[in-house]
């Protein structure tokens, strides 16, 4: 059987943990922050994990993760 590529924008943006869940960071930090609050870009500066529901796409662009 041949290799699987992986997505190389998806391996560049997640992370395995420990468990085996993948970990991601959070949307909306860029630019405009000035109408944003403090405590909401430092909630934003912190890492979330993947919804359940995307992981099982997640796994398809990333076999070897």
């Amino acid at each position: 059987m041949p290799k699987i590529k992986t997505n190389r924008a998806a391996a560049k943006r997640f992370k395995k943990t420990g468990t085996g869940k993948l970990k991601r960071n959070k949307a909306y930090k860029r630019h405009i922050l000035t109408k944003k609050s403090t405590k909401r870009k430092r909630n934003l500066r912190q890492s979330a994990v993947t919804d359940a529901t995307n992981v099982k796409s997640m796994k398809k662009v990333l076999p070897y993760l």
